[in-house]
């Protein structure tokens, strides 16, 4: 998957972010300020932060 969306961990109060999964790695976003970048993680770090996440 290529293409932002909002995450799923996001709440409907507008405090969201968005996520692209890219070959290698997750970006992150907010929002509400895509103009202000992303910020990217290697797979294995995005992968553990959603296991440390799922209740």
């Amino acid at each position: 998957m290529n293409t932002w969306h909002k995450s799923s961990y996001s709440n409907t109060g507008g405090q969201c972010v968005e996520v692209r999964e890219t070959p290698g790695c997750a970006e992150v976003r907010d929002t509400q300020h895509r103009e202000a970048g992303h910020l990217s993680f290697p797979v294995s770090e995005w992968s553990a932060l959603l296991r440390c996440t799922t209740p």
